[in-house]
């Protein structure tokens, strides 16, 4: 017989295969030895109480001579080569997985991407560590892969609506991703593992028939008859039947080209705010009610509060992680998030950032619907002048923050590049300092120690979602007024991750074939 048995257990028998076995036969009131196999297909943590428990549900076979069905994971290999072609302008996730799903739909996908192939991109990155200046086409945001590539590979969603999570996770399975992702409630590879699979996917992609041009910057459309004729990348150009926009939100010369080109775009709602980090070990101990087994990982938080009709939230929770450098271009200072697969850095970070609307962006009214872009790069232009050279990102102590103080030093930090002090609180925008400062001090009640001289603020986290929106019809996925254009992911201002950006890409190459 096989069943899914769903059983608690605490931290250090979790990972013993012998303690599972007896309490999943004592669940079922059967003996140890009818048991043939076990499959753990879901695992989460209970950190509730002081008692924390792995909640667990376990596929068994037992009793005769009953065996677990083998677990298929299946991608359908076509060669596309001779196929309708599919343009595809990014190689982000929303980019690769719509490739990998056009492939399976027989069309033959043709990536354009204005950064470069992983292995060359890490030396970029390397730079940028060193205070060696940022390259505006191959950094952590751009370049193959996207900024999932070097931002953690969390792959948590809370959409359910969009389409297939789990399709997602297989695939990246299928590509080299480690196998826990299909069991985890809160899945997660790790950006030293994330390079290896993402060449797969390219990989994959190659052997197909696809193609991926890297250093292929979109500089210009030809337009006709309200369809894209034609792609503009610098002096190349490429003819084209269809085209999939799947940029991601942090390519800005981008939107100035779409609406330079008449391409309409609306302005949206979007966050921005600050990196907060912590000591690992402050985390683990308000999380873990002091509890400091050595069974349980690197302890994340979900925060969130109101202030003044404005959500202020934790977004990209990296236990565990680091803070980098994600700015793309010299005089930005940009911020981001990410862990290893082990998390095992001393040092727990996240997002922390107020909700924005529309109407906080009259006094770039001039800008049009460019208004929202226009305050997120003074934003980041005031955290450069308001940092040190190069890299080096202002922060301050939290408590000092809340309090509207300077403080006199910081504390170990994770950012490689340096950190310098600067009175955040004076120099940000009320909209943003003010709700940020209630925020706190509302986190600091919920996880008492969060808002302590042990936390620091580093500026700015300014793209955790675009304040663009490119307009695509509801049913086709194609834009209102470009009828072979399908705007994507996160860029497009359909996505907020890895997971959604990559659904949304699939269901544009499904919405291409069924068109």
């Amino acid at each position: 017989m096989i069943q899914t048995v769903t059983i608690q257990v605490r931290p250090n028998n979790a990972k013993n295969d012998f303690r599972l076995k007896k309490t999943v036969a004592e669940r079922l009131n059967i003996s140890l030895s009818d048991i043939n196999e076990m499959r753990i297909v879901k695992r989460s943590i209970d950190a509730r109480s002081r008692d924390i428990k792995i909640n667990l549900s376990v596929l068994t076979a037992y009793g005769d001579d009953a065996r677990l069905p083998q677990e298929k994971l299946l991608f359908e290999k076509h060669n596309v080569s001779l196929q309708p072609e599919v343009h595809i302008i990014g190689a982000g996730p929303a980019g690769l997985f719509a490739a990998l799903r056009l492939i399976e739909l027989n069309f033959k996908p043709i990536i354009l991407e204005q950064g470069k192939d992983v292995s060359e991109r890490k030396k970029d990155i390397a730079k940028l560590n060193l205070n060696q200046g940022c390259n505006p086409l191959s950094n952590y945001c751009f370049g193959e892969g996207g900024a999932g590539t070097f931002s953690d590979g969390k792959l948590f969603t809370r959409s359910k609506k969009k389409g297939d999570n789990r399709r997602v996770l297989e695939l990246f399975v299928i590509h080299g991703a480690q196998h826990s992702i299909l069991v985890d409630a809160h899945p997660h590879i790790g950006s030293d593992k994330l390079p290896e699979v993402i060449s797969n996917m390219r990989k994959t992609i190659l052997e197909c028939g696809g193609e991926i041009h890297f250093n292929k910057e979109v500089t210009g459309f030809e337009i006709n008859s309200d369809k894209i004729t034609k792609i503009i990348c610098g002096s190349d150009s490429f003819k084209v039947n269809t085209v999939i926009l799947a940029t991601g939100h942090s390519a800005r010369p981008l939107y100035y080209t779409l609406h330079n080109a008449g391409i309409e775009l609306e302005a949206k709602a979007c966050a921005m705010g600050v990196r907060v980090e912590h000591p690992q070990e402050l985390i683990n101990s308000i999380q873990y009610h002091g509890n400091k087994s050595d069974a349980l990982p690197a302890a994340n938080y979900t925060l969130v509060h109101q202030v003044n009709d404005r959500g202020v939230y934790s977004f990209c929770m990296c236990p565990g992680g680091i803070i980098v450098p994600s700015m793309t271009a010299d005089n930005q200072t940009v911020v981001n998030g990410m862990s290893n697969s082990r998390r095992n850095s001393p040092f727990a970070n996240s997002g922390m950032v107020v909700e924005l609307r529309i109407e906080d962006f009259a006094e770039y009214k001039d800008y049009g619907v460019l208004a929202g872009l226009k305050f997120q790069e003074d934003l980041e232009s005031l955290a450069f002048k308001n940092g040190g050279q190069k890299q080096i990102a202002p922060a301050q102590r939290i408590s000092d923050f809340v309090r509207g103080k300077i403080s006199g030093s910081l504390p170990d930090s994770s950012y490689i590049p340096g950190l310098i002090s600067s009175p955040m609180h004076f120099w940000m925008p009320e909209s943003i300092s003010k709700r940020l400062q209630e925020g706190l001090k509302a986190f600091d009640r919920q996880m008492h120690g969060f808002a302590s001289s042990e936390g620091i603020l580093v500026g700015v986290e300014s793209r955790s979602s675009s304040p663009i929106r490119i307009p695509r019809d509801g049913e086709t996925l194609h834009h209102i007024r470009i009828e072979n254009l399908y705007p994507c992911g996160e860029g497009a201002g359909y996505a907020g991750g890895i997971v959604s950006s990559a659904i949304d890409g699939m269901n544009c190459a499904e919405a291409i074939a069924r068109k």
